[in-house]
């Protein structure tokens, strides 16, 4: 597989209805207060289960600019064994495997465990935030979608690090 079958900006030409909407449903768990680093972990992670390269390098892009950790980012695959992320985290992590890979259910210890940590309205939100990055999944994969490229100057920054 080695080129795109369509890219991101024909989707925003031909469908804007969909592509807003899917983008303004992505928006609603940031709004509601949950942290933006948490979200871009998430979303790492739905991608990477997922194998959407386009999402996987948008987020990891994202998570960058809002400060994450570069080791907690590459680590983020293999997030049980790394002591870099917080209980919230694992948390979320565990909720989003759950949710992504939906095998029959979500167990009783995933929920009990999110239940625990998150409000009724954080799980709420956290669980469209996991659906909706699995909707924009869906989409890279199908036409497996170019991504995109590190800016210039984070570049440059990445590569003397």
């Amino acid at each position: 597989m080695s080129h795109a079958r369509q890219e991101i900006g024909q989707l925003k030409k031909i469908a804007p209805d969909v592509y807003n909407a899917v983008a303004a449903l992505g928006q609603l768990a940031g709004k509601a207060g949950l942290d933006k680093q948490l979200l871009e972990l998430i979303k790492i992670r739905a991608s990477q289960i997922n194998g959407c390269a386009y999402c996987i390098q948008y987020h990891i892009l994202q998570a960058e600019n809002l400060g994450v950790p570069v080791d907690k980012i590459n680590l983020v695959v293999a997030w049980r064994e790394a002591p870099q992320f917080s209980t919230r985290e694992r948390v979320a992590l565990a909720w989003t495997e759950a949710l992504t890979l939906l095998g029959g259910n979500v167990s009783d210890e995933v929920y009990a465990e999110a239940s625990a940590e998150f409000s009724e309205q954080e799980l709420l939100y956290l669980t469209s935030a996991v659906g909706v990055i699995n909707v924009w999944n869906r989409y890279g994969v199908a036409f497996r979608w170019t991504p995109p490229a590190r800016p210039k100057a984070q570049a440059a920054s990445a590569a003397a690090s």
